[in-house]
């Protein structure tokens, strides 16, 4: 190195190995998690795979942790709570404390019907595992078609020219047939000329939360998740019901029968919001598949009562749009919809992958349990 003498050239490496290997924080003592996957040398075990997920890294981790969060909504009871001086004797009474359980609002977009993640949100709803859901018009209508005809697997890569000569309809990787549409029409029309007469005779006023859950009574199929709703009085939300087949149905009913059903969409936002409000002494936990309307409309019910207490998103949407179906819960602490104390987590991941997963090692194991 020239003229560079020994003693230089020694302090030249000592000052690159300070920058280069600057001394480490001591994570041991910080009890940090230590990244370990799964040893298939000890077999195949599925409740001890799920679990590694936490110490696996990237979204495998992400997904641990959403796991650990609905397992603290669904273990919560007011008596975990200290008493405190302001508690009625029945507030301070162990039963009741025992039975005050934390409420979970469901949210989940069309797809996710579409797929077969259908049928594990039937479970959940057939099991009463949650209180209240929002979905989308599709979310509904997809339900229902469903227990008329069957949806296929396709292939992503499939030229819409050519499924369109052929009447079928692409989802993703999925198929539906035009006929399931007809089959559709044929059923539902009879029950809107029902409830139209219901509407001027009887004066009942519909609203979205009503429309749906009386079809979910009239398909009257234990496929449905819209019949258990109905039978278990769990509310279904949806304020854009008309943006889907259902609209259309809608529509063609209300030239048929001028002026049609009227749909009140603001007793429902009362409704919903007051899901929220007088939830009352229970924790509120939010899980939401996908973004868009039923995250926004979940989140901002709980903004009523400043906040909810728990929160789990699972989609593939980025925050770096703007867009309310990216982002990330902290974004809603922001706003009040989430509290700056809620355990929360956000799983970049199709929910087709990460749902089945988490309910395995959460509303599955509570039910398999209880049995």
């Amino acid at each position: 190195m020239g003229d560079v003498s020994e003693e230089q050239q020694q302090q030249l490496l000592a000052s690159i190995r300070s920058v280069v290997l600057k001394q480490s924080e001591n994570l041991e003592a910080s009890s940090a998690t230590k990244i370990q996957g799964y040893d298939f040398n000890r077999g195949v075990n599925y409740p001890d795979l799920l679990k590694s997920l936490s110490s696996t890294g990237f979204q495998a981790s992400n997904l641990g942790d959403a796991i650990q969060v609905v397992n603290q909504m669904l273990n919560w009871k007011l008596s975990d709570e200290c008493p405190t001086e302001e508690c009625s004797d029945k507030e301070r009474d162990p039963a009741f404390r025992d039975s005050v359980r934390c409420k979970i609002f469901l949210g989940f977009t069309s797809n996710l019907v579409s797929s077969g993640v259908r049928d594990i949100i039937r479970y959940l709803v057939q099991h009463h595992l949650v209180d209240v859901i929002v979905t989308t018009a599709g979310g509904v209508e997809e339900d229902l078609i469903k227990c008329l005809a069957p949806t296929y697997r396709g292939d992503f890569s499939l030229p819409g020219a050519v499924l369109r000569s052929k009447g079928l309809n692409r989802i993703g990787n999925l198929l539906v047939p035009n006929d399931n549409y007809c089959k559709f029409e044929d059923w539902i029309m009879n029950i809107f000329d029902r409830m139209m007469e219901e509407q001027n005779s009887e004066k009942v006023l519909w609203t979205p939360s009503k429309v749906i859950s009386r079809l979910g009574k009239e398909i009257n199929d234990e496929s449905s998740y819209l019949y258990w709703a109905y039978k278990n009085n769990i509310p279904v939300y949806c304020p854009g019901l008309t943006d889907g087949s259902l609209g259309d149905m809608l529509y063609i009913h209300a030239i048929r029968k001028d002026p049609g059903l009227v749909v009140d969409v603001v007793k429902d936002i009362r409704a919903m919001n007051s899901e929220a409000v007088h939830a009352g002494l229970r924790k509120t936990g939010i899980i939401v598949l996908g973004g868009g309307l039923p995250k926004h409309h979940i989140c901002n019910a709980n903004m009523m009562r400043n906040g909810a207490d728990f929160a789990v998103f699972i989609n593939t949407a980025q925050e770096f749009d703007g867009s309310d179906s990216g982002a990330r819960p902290d974004e809603a602490v922001s706003w009040g919809k989430i509290r700056g104390s809620a355990k929360t987590v956000k799983v970049h991941c199709d929910a087709t992958i990460a749902f089945p997963l988490l309910v395995a090692e959460t509303f599955a194991t509570k039910v398999n349990k209880s049995g």
